[in-house]
């Protein structure tokens, strides 16, 4: 029976704990909804001699700069399939330039020791895994819709800007096929076929819900949060085709409005 383990059951990797367990699949995880403590090493390596697949949704250690699942467990998974989940962000910016898996990452081009994501993903990416580098996730409770009724919500003023993004079901359906079939190893980009401003989401989603949108600012008027600052200062389009012609995958969510339409 196949088994997969999974380090970090995070929002998006308990969607696809549980479209496995749907297919009849053994799931066990580590993080605060997992059942196995990720340093208990007695479990931990007790559950990697069980799985057939091993699956990493945790992220690098900022300040260290190194991946905390490689570096505890990284000796112990055996002949196991195993995947990761990683970020677009590892292309850096690239002025609104479309990126495929064969653009060098910022790990290759020499900007790698500033971005501990890059560093990741190139180990696992060496380690022969299946890396799925995502753009922004949206999904239920994570929205432009959920913003726009907080209150939260920005129009930010800046011209050119794109950002490639995902609804957290595509991102399961994408990582189900290749955990369902012979994928090959290395990185596959599972984003929408639409890249858009972050303004044009936020007008659909004040369109859908019948309000005005909120008025344009500045990127210094805005006053957001670091993490939202390093996604206005990268600048790119992320092309899918690989992950549909490798994992004959679809996007249920093509553009953000049909993503936008199903979680209203």
């Amino acid at each position: 029976m196949a088994n997969l383990f999974i380090f970090g059951l995070g929002y998006t990797a308990k969607r696809i704990a549980a479209a496995m367990e749907e297919r009849g699949w053994q799931v066990e995880a580590t993080g605060s909804d997992g059942k196995i403590a990720f340093d208990d090493r007695r479990a931990v390596l007790a559950a990697l001699e069980r799985a057939t697949h091993v699956l990493s949704s945790v992220p690098p250690d900022r300040e260290k700069g190194t991946d905390p699942v490689l570096d505890t467990y990284g000796r112990d998974f055996g002949s196991a399939w195993y995947g990761y989940l990683s970020s677009t962000g590892v292309y850096g910016d690239r002025q609104g330039a479309w990126v495929d898996e064969s653009t060098p990452t910022i790990a290759e081009t020499g900007e790698g020791r500033r971005n501990a994501r890059a560093e990741a993903d190139a180990l696992w990416v060496k380690l022969s895994a299946r890396v799925f580098r995502l753009p922004g996730i949206y999904g239920p409770g994570r929205s432009n819709l959920d913003r726009v009724r907080d209150g939260k919500a920005r129009r930010i003023d800046m011209p050119g800007q794109v950002f490639s993004r995902i609804h957290v079901d595509d991102i399961v359906s994408g990582v189900v096929a290749a955990l369902t079939s012979d994928a090959p190893a290395g990185a596959y980009n599972l984003g929408d076929d639409l890249p858009a401003s972050g303004n044009a989401v936020t007008e659909f989603a004040c369109q859908l819900l019948g309000v005005e949108p909120p008025p344009m600012q500045t990127l210094e008027e805005a006053d957001l949060s670091p993490m939202a600052l390093g996604f206005y200062s990268e600048n790119r389009r992320v092309a899918n085709g690989k992950a549909k012609r490798v994992l004959g995958w679809e996007p249920a969510y093509p553009t953000y409005r049909e993503g936008l339409l199903a979680l209203l």
